[in-house]
């Protein structure tokens, strides 16, 4: 039985995913049983094709070409999350997203898409990718989810608002291409979801021409806020604030009993966990909360902690740095 995460941002938290990865390989009885990591996703900042979270910041080739070898030793894949719904034709020559496309075209990596255009574009010039869709389409309709599991996707991310809808879950085909977000920090059935991503996307899509236009604009996104209030985000939510003990609250999230007792054996081996705009600390609970057998957990907290300490990666980290 294989129980499969999908891991939350690859560039940001590189190491800190990195050492989480090497501890499950070191100490694998301090987890449960059949827990394998089955990718960690996001994007090397400033991606305009990001889309979900928007990002702030720059990375240099080298340590793009560093995270990429990194992941790629222990056999994990990176999921670029090219989910900008407010994409146009001419974005999709963009310079630095093609550089990353090119430097990861090895065959093991993927990207995840909801743009009708920029799906297009990948299928036809990026053949060697795999790709997932996204739950930023909002497929709430059993029948139109359906026939999305017939589309030549590896993966189809479910609407977190369908996580408790067995009569629905029941009836999907190839249940194993179905990955399913079990921490959503967003309100159930918001109804300004839709509207958020694309203001998200033009966000994305404004700082990122700004730093080509402004290379050596500051690197933490307070600075940039601060020096650039224009990219005020429009739309205010908090939800992203919430720890695991304000999500464990919410109706559509799913307990670490419930994918082993629930969803695992109703076919579903494909999890998500959220956390790209997470502190380290909040990250880490969701991780063990999710991964670490219940009894093991204080364990292997203070293993990848004393671990954090050991590599130095709280020297280098606050919060909203951007490492390079």
């Amino acid at each position: 039985m294989k129980v499969r995460f999908h891991l939350p941002d690859f560039a940001r938290l590189a190491r800190f995913n990195l050492l989480f990865i090497s501890m499950l390989e070191s100490s694998p009885e301090l987890f449960r049983d059949g827990v394998e990591i089955a990718s960690v996703y996001g994007a090397f900042p400033p991606s305009i094709w990001n889309g979900g979270r928007l990002q702030y910041g720059t990375y240099d080739k080298n340590f793009i070409r560093g995270v990429i070898r990194a992941y790629q030793d222990k056999g994990i894949p990176l999921r670029f999350t090219f989910t900008n719904p407010m994409l146009e034709e001419k974005h999709l020559s963009d310079p630095f997203c093609n550089m990353i496309m090119r430097a990861a075209d090895n065959g093991l990596n993927e990207c995840i898409v909801f743009s009708p255009l920029l799906e297009d574009y990948i299928r036809k010039n990026y053949p060697n990718y795999k790709l997932t869709s996204s739950t930023c389409k909002r497929i709430t309709d059993a029948e139109q989810l359906y026939s999305e599991f017939e589309k030549d996707y590896h993966i189809i991310v479910l609407d977190y608002d369908l996580n408790h809808e067995t009569d629905i879950l029941e009836k999907i085909p190839h249940k194993e291409k179905c990955e399913i977000l079990v921490n959503p920090c967003c309100n159930p059935n918001c109804p300004n979801r839709s509207m958020h991503y694309q203001e998200i996307g033009l966000e994305q899509i404004a700082v990122a021409n700004h730093y080509k236009r402004f290379p050596n604009t500051a690197y933490h996104s307070r600075d940039f806020m601060r020096k650039h209030p224009e990219f005020a985000p429009v739309f205010s939510c908090n939800c992203e604030t919430r720890t695991l003990f304000d999500i464990t609250k919410l109706k559509n999230h799913i307990t670490p009993d419930e994918i082993w007792n629930k969803y695992v054996p109703m076919g579903f081996t494909q999890f998500k966990i959220e956390g790209r705009t997470f502190d380290l600390f909040n990250l880490l609970e969701h991780y063990l909360y999710y991964m670490a057998k219940p009894e093991r957990k204080d364990e292997a907290r203070l293993s990848f902690l004393r671990n954090l300490m050991l590599h130095r990666i709280l020297d280098f980290y606050d919060g909203s740095t951007l490492v390079k």
